[in-house]
């Protein structure tokens, strides 16, 4: 993809004195490697199709690095530089034109694609909790929703009924096995709602993105800062749980088709629990600690019936590389579900 001039020189960058070069394996968002004067840079253009709203995102960001600055100025937070007039990102309707930021490159940092070891998931869940609690402050509500209803396990449930009222009839028969068992367990479903209506559950400042990549290690392999926070919005602490518990717990990804390779990596959990509760403990509330497990379940369940929903709907938001894609994806989450519940009582608060 060839980026405008004017992007570069929004930043004060000229073409012919700037190295470019693709960055990281994010699949949302279009990143670069920018190096000029001898600085590093990261060059991001925003996928508008995913976020409707950029300049909700900016004034999200904008927002909170203001109040870090001001009450927590030793915290590594990664804030677009502004452009030569001071703005948050810039937009250009050139060719390969859209929505564009520039980061400053975090000395001595790397990430990291999966989690290998409880001692990353450890690192990683230490810096999304303390993330939250740094903000325990700032007045979440003020945030804007850049994805609406991103994690409402309500409203993606009533998504799924109406792919089965409304999509492929012979797909809809191929996932019935897959379809019983995910309505036979919408009790997940009921447990969130009762979470929305439940006062000892409160909605803090949530990053709802929390897989690995989205932490920057040092170059001893200690976790520096949290990043990517297009996704920071209103939210309940399951939602940075659960999404660390989906992506770090299991042994394969979500691509995995051979299920007997799915398991539940226990020193993971335990790993999860004491990095986020080191930061979080004394701000969670005793139900919320003890719906500590249920955030893995609400999470993995949640996957499982979005991907089965655009099976049913011919594969229409994530799109499939094959014709059972989405049915893989979705039969893949089901397991990891049934893994997961299997050691409920090993891993469920006492």
């Amino acid at each position: 993809m060839e980026i405008p001039v004017t992007i570069l020189q929004a930043y004060g960058f000229e073409k012919d004195t700037t190295i470019i070069k693709p960055f990281g394996t994010g699949l949302i968002n279009h990143t670069w490697e920018l190096v000029n004067g001898g600085r590093k840079y990261i060059l991001q253009k925003i996928n508008t199709s995913v976020f409707k709203n950029p300049e909700a995102i900016a004034a999200n960001i904008s927002s909170i690095a203001d109040y870090i600055q001001e009450y927590q100025p030793d915290y590594i937070f990664v804030s677009p530089i502004p452009t030569i007039d001071g703005k948050q990102m810039v937009f250009s309707n050139e060719p390969g034109g859209g929505y564009y930021r520039v980061f400053p490159f975090v000395p001595d940092s790397h990430s990291k694609d999966v989690a290998l070891t409880a001692d990353s998931a450890y690192e990683a869940a230490l810096q999304f909790g303390r993330f939250t609690r740094l903000l325990s402050g700032f007045n979440a509500d003020s945030l804007q929703i850049t994805l609406p209803h991103f994690h409402d396990l309500d409203f993606r449930y009533r998504q799924f009924l109406e792919s089965l009222q409304n999509g492929s009839a012979e797909r809809i028969n191929s996932a019935k096995e897959l379809i019983q068992y995910l309505q036979q367990q919408s009790t997940i479903v009921a447990a969130f709602i009762d979470i929305q209506n439940n006062p000892a559950f409160k909605k803090r400042v949530t990053h709802h993105d929390t897989k690995i990549s989205n932490v920057l290690f040092n170059s001893k392999d200690k976790a520096i800062c949290v990043i990517d926070l297009d996704t920071v919005m209103p939210g309940y602490f399951i939602s940075d749980v659960g999404d660390m518990m989906r992506t770090y717990l299991p042994t394969v990804n979500e691509e995995e088709a051979d299920f007997s390779k799915i398991a539940i990596r226990t020193d993971m959990y335990r790993a999860i629990e004491k990095g986020y509760l080191e930061e979080m403990g004394e701000e969670l509330s005793a139900e919320e600690k003890q719906s500590f497990f249920y955030a893995a379940s609400f999470m993995i369940y949640m996957q499982a019936i979005r991907f089965l929903a655009d099976y049913c709907n011919n594969d229409r938001y994530y799109g499939a590389n094959y014709p059972a894609h989405n049915l893989v994806r979705a039969g893949n989450q089901v397991v990891l579900l049934k893994r997961l519940l299997e050691k409920e009582s090993l891993l469920s608060p006492k």
